[in-house]
């Protein structure tokens, strides 16, 4: 682990994939040597404590929820935007915590989701080919040849961008937003039209009443106020993960400061490519995506490179398979992995197998495929004996109308009212609250095996 990171020419020589092809070069340099003097945006003892919480997770003691938008805009950092994310990742950690009895890690994709790996490199409108929008790192989502050349500048704003957005949140997460007893206010300006908001709303009075019982017995804990929040992005665009990098001076080691934890895409996990070169030499806990198509040895082999020290809470194995395909073809992975000796934290990712078109040309996502494949993660984990330790989700605060199905039963032609999205479909408020609870269900089920040490509560008899 304390080998020198290889350099950027380096590691572009290994054939980086999924990167923006830059007109010019000297300007890619002057951002980099930017960026290199720019102040840390996460700190290394923060991303030590993560690893540590991640090896609960990995342990059968924890649950992790991850969840963000797709891809962040520069024009979506605004309080509003940034407060109703977080509320709904607490609303649906409180759902899981509660009525699971299980503590959850939250981990928001944000502050740093800004790129995009994309499957053609053009696109193509009316005749018209410009190259593919690759996120606000990289380009414009306008379809204007202008707008569409890769810019390195806009690396700069995307720093800029994550550290207003962390700002606001650690403010948000021990400034008393995130306190318990404000569970209500969490709800209180969306219109309750669905019976995910009165069960929400039940769970919540219930909470409130146990909370007042123990304030009442003297029993008033820090952890009622605050919580932890952590950030994290796929380490996609090598100039901008590579220049976060810093060498604690703690213990001499590097870290990427640019989030809590960073991961590595389904398109990018090449076993001698560049993004596996460069995040096996980092501190942070690692998350790695792994499509159907991967097979055990595959997933066995970049275990053992992103992880040779078999380390509690190094890695985190976010799966994305589909919901047609997980319950056949996520076993033997579970299986190779296990075999190796290593406890991961196995994560769901419901979202990205189940994309499809609409007739009308919206990207979208069905809710009854994203709990379909929820579900056939839980039931592969309950048939091995192994715990299912989070989901992985794209969401938004908003009430928007980007995947059909739900509580609210959006249909297609739903789509038009508010599709917002800069890329791919997220759930709306209902529908991750809707799935917070489908979660907590398949948890308390009783067909789990948890960790040992699994926090329990027995009745003393005297």
């Amino acid at each position: 682990m304390s080998e020198p990171i290889p350099s950027l020419a380096e590691l572009h020589a290994l054939g980086a994939a999924q990167q923006p092809v830059y007109p010019d070069a000297a300007a890619v340099a002057a951002v980099v040597e930017k960026l290199r003097r720019r102040p840390p945006l996460v700190f290394a003892g923060e991303c030590d404590d993560l690893r540590g919480r991640v090896a609960e997770v990995a342990a059968g003691r924890s649950f992790l929820l991850q969840g963000g938008d797709c891809a962040e805009t520069f024009e979506s950092v605004t309080a509003a935007n940034i407060r109703n994310k977080l509320r709904v990742l607490l609303s649906m950690a409180v759902v899981l915590t509660y009525a699971a009895q299980v503590p959850v890690l939250k981990v928001g994709r944000i502050a740093g989701q800004y790129a995009k790996p994309r499957s053609r490199n053009d696109e193509i409108r009316g005749g018209v080919t410009l190259p593919a929008y690759r996120g606000d790192a990289v380009n414009a989502l306008g379809f204007t040849p202008g707008e569409r050349i890769p810019d390195p500048t806009r690396l700069l704003e995307v720093y800029n961008s994550s550290a207003a957005t962390l700002n606001l949140l650690r403010a948000f997460v021990t400034g008393g937003y995130a306190d318990l007893r404000a569970m209500h206010s969490w709800n209180a300006d969306f219109v309750s039209n669905s019976n995910v908001e009165s069960r929400y709303e039940d769970l919540a009075d219930e909470i409130s009443r146990a909370l007042a019982f123990m304030v009442a017995c003297g029993v008033d804990n820090e952890s009622f106020r605050t919580v932890d929040f952590y950030s994290s992005h796929e380490a996609l665009l090598l100039e901008y993960e590579h220049a976060l990098t810093r060498v604690d001076s703690r213990t001499s080691l590097p870290y990427n400061t640019s989030a809590h934890l960073v991961w590595i895409g389904e398109r990018t996990r090449q076993l001698d490519g560049a993004h596996v070169e460069y995040l096996r030499h980092l501190r942070n806990p690692i998350g790695i995506k792994l499509g159907p198509n991967v097979t055990g040895a595959e997933a066995s082999e970049l275990m053992d490179k992103l992880d040779p020290l078999h380390e509690p809470g190094r890695l985190t194995v976010i799966t994305r398979m589909g919901a047609e395909k997980v319950r056949d073809n996520l076993p033997p992975v579970i299986e190779a992995v296990e075999a190796t000796g290593r406890k991961v934290a196995w994560v769901c990712d419901p979202m990205h197998g189940n994309t499809f078109e609409t007739a009308t040309g919206y990207k979208t996502r069905a809710f009854s495929q994203v709990a379909d494949e929820v579900n056939g993660f839980f039931d592969v984990h309950e048939e091995l004996g192994t715990w299912p330790g989070g989901v992985h989700v794209e969401m938004t605060g908003d009430d928007v109308t980007e995947c059909v199905g739900g509580v609210n039963e959006l249909n297609e032609a739903d789509l038009a009212n508010r599709y917002e999205t800069a890329c791919d479909p997220r759930l709306n408020r209902n529908q991750s609250l809707e799935l917070a609870f489908l979660i907590a269900d398949r948890l308390t089920s009783g067909r789990i095996k948890r960790g040992d040490g699994a926090p329990e509560f027995h009745l003393e008899d005297f």
